[in-house]
């Protein structure tokens, strides 16, 4: 049996990837709105097909380097297979997606926790990515599993992000660590990892400047906060994410490339997956990178920052398309 129909297989596993058939209606009505037709009216498997098959994944924002190497591994399970309808190429692009993303391990989404210490999460990225409202949706999920969170401003560049990350902070029930604008970010990290210690949290998220422009300055800033944080926690390993923005497509992974330079991204928060008509950046940031998606935003409301799930993911993409009902 195929990664298809265990997914598709039963009614209850498609009523759990509902939030997702919603949050993806927008790809699926827009970027791939054309495979159903290239497949059925496809009288065979043929140069022409695999060509239109490449430029529906490529407007889906999957990125030219990844169609090609997943047409490639396409072809190749239909000559394995001597498969010769193209409607039956349904379940191999479902079985090769998963193969694209999982890249042959087990990847794990939920957040590592530092057994019996704090557990420090180092959030980066390009402002207007929606990276202080992630970090409070992050700090209200994080709490609602039973961890006691701290927050720190360490963006204190961007006018009203302190305000910002407070107001989000008053949200999630979580208190928030400050200096004021301008102050050293590594100052306001020092500070919020003795407080977080001292007063036995669990978590600390820290908020950070997303200046890309000014890339050297951003790059030694973060560098600066990783030493301090290494200092002060020596041998505990922190996790770092990165927002972006899943309306930005390419632009998106380019930002990813350059962070994962400067600071060993452990993992991607993408937002606004909901928002765009190219959901396909998933695929072109993993495969790309190598970094996990541990987290989406499928919605505006605090709640709606969900855990990754590639299964929830594949079905937001063809809910429609495979629908067996």
């Amino acid at each position: 049996m195929g990664i298809f129909a265990k997914l598709f297989g039963t009614r209850e596993t498609r009523l759990q990837k509902q939030k997702y058939k919603i949050g993806m209606a927008k790809t699926r009505g827009g970027s791939l709105a054309n495979l159903k037709a290239a497949l059925t009216q496809a009288n065979r498997i043929d140069e022409a097909l695999y060509d239109r098959l490449e430029e529906i994944f490529i407007m889906a924002d999957i990125g030219v380097d990844t169609v090609v190497k997943f047409t490639a591994a396409l072809r190749a399970e239909v000559k394995k297979r001597a498969i010769e309808r193209p409607r039956d190429l349904e379940n191999v692009i479902v079985d090769k997606m998963f193969e694209l993303y999982l890249q042959g391990q087990i990847v794990d989404a939920n957040i590592r926790y530092v057994e019996g210490g704090l557990t420090v999460i180092l959030v980066v990225g390009v402002n207007g990515t929606g990276k202080t409202t992630s970090i409070g949706k992050l700090a209200y999920r994080i709490k609602h599993e039973g961890k006691k969170v701290l927050l720190a401003a360490a963006d204190t560049f961007r006018a009203g992000a302190i305000e910002q990350l407070s107001i989000w902070g008053e949200r999630a029930g979580c208190p928030v660590v400050s200096k004021g604008e301008g102050a050293d970010p590594s100052a306001v990290v020092f500070d919020a990892i003795r407080r977080a210690r001292a007063e036995g949290y669990d978590v600390l998220l820290v908020d950070t400047a997303g200046r890309l422009q000014n890339k050297v300055n951003l790059m030694k800033e973060l560098e600066k906060i990783d030493r301090t944080i290494r200092r002060e926690l020596p041998g505990t390993p922190f996790e770092t994410f990165l927002v972006v923005d899943a309306t930005t497509g390419q632009n998106g992974l380019a930002q990813a490339k350059v962070f994962h330079e400067a600071t060993g991204v452990t993992g991607i928060v993408l937002t606004k997956l909901d928002g765009t008509a190219k959901g396909g950046i998933v695929l072109a940031i993993r495969d790309e990178l190598g970094i996990p998606i541990r987290f989406v935003g499928l919605g505006e409301k605090i709640e709606d920052l969900d855990y990754f799930d590639v299964e929830g993911y594949i079905y937001g993409l063809f809910a429609d398309f495979f629908d067996q009902e």
